[in-house]
């Protein structure tokens, strides 16, 4: 484990104006991170940071390094350089599993769901303590775990569908049963890719409240295209381009910086 270094703050931004933010309040710094693929570096000394109980959307053009950024915090592609730090820990020397025990849970583009189980059974298997064989074997439904699955199922608005097969629900259903799945561990950190794709208007607007929601007692990480969207949840905006970060700040700042309008919104 590596311990934080004390320094002089970073800035955030809070209700629009820019306040400077003591590393403590930090729950991700990634430091000078850099990842090639045959000779194509798709990530070149990345650095940002994510303050705690922050929802921070990150966008950019095609190939700009998005979701290779969110492999290597949750340990799916591993760095040529630098280091991820979550909570004082460097996320580079640990494991995929070690990574999801710290605190951290990701969410890929595509819903990845146990259609054939119902909505319930597939809050029952994320309960932390379904992981192994011996806990599944052992399992029995209780009254505080039904309570814990109800109320989660209320936040994701699925409270109707706990008997329902999961492969009968829409689209975007679906990504809220994954989203709620994800939140019964207990994450400290959400990672989320793209998850209104494919969502009508009301549930992209939906969408939208529920990862407010969440955002206010977990850090939320979003990729994601539509500016809509970003507009609706934003607190802090992340541009990359070619792997490095190419404009930070709300919203109307990044929309009106002149390199962004170039390289991504003008296009």
């Amino acid at each position: 484990m590596n311990a934080v270094m004390p320094d002089h703050g970073t800035t955030g931004v809070a209700g629009g104006h820019e306040t400077t933010l003591p590393r403590a309040e930090r729950i991700l710094s990634v430091e000078n991170l850099s990842v090639s693929f045959d000779g194509f570096k798709a990530v070149d000394g990345l650095s940002l940071s994510v303050d705690r109980n922050e929802l921070r959307v990150i966008i950019g053009p095609n190939g700009a390094g998005k979701t290779t950024l969110l492999d290597m915090i949750c340990g799916k592609t591993r760095p040529d350089g630098g280091r991820v730090l979550f909570n004082g820990t460097d996320l580079t020397r640990l494991s995929e599993h070690e990574i999801v025990r710290a605190g951290v849970g990701r969410k890929f583009q595509t819903p990845s769901v146990y259609e054939d189980l119902t909505v319930l059974e597939n809050f029952e298997i994320s309960l932390p303590r379904m992981h192994g064989l011996f806990q599944s074997l052992t399992y029995r439904r209780r009254p505080e775990s039904m309570a814990r699955i109800e109320a989660m199922a209320e936040q994701v608005m699925l409270s109707g569908q706990l008997d329902r097969r999961a492969g009968q629900l829409s689209h975007g259903q679906k990504q809220w049963l994954e989203i709620g799945m994800l939140l019964m561990q207990e994450p400290k950190l959400v990672l989320l890719d793209e998850p209104v794709a494919g969502m009508s208007p009301r549930e992209r607007e939906e969408t939208g409240d529920l990862l407010r929601r969440i955002s206010a007692g977990k850090s939320v990480v979003v990729i994601e295209h539509d500016m809509d969207f970003v507009k609706r949840i934003a607190h802090k905006v992340t541009v990359l381009h070619q792997g490095k970060v190419l404009s930070e700040g709300t919203v109307a700042q990044v929309q009106d910086d002149p390199r962004v309008i170039d390289v991504y919104l003008g296009h």
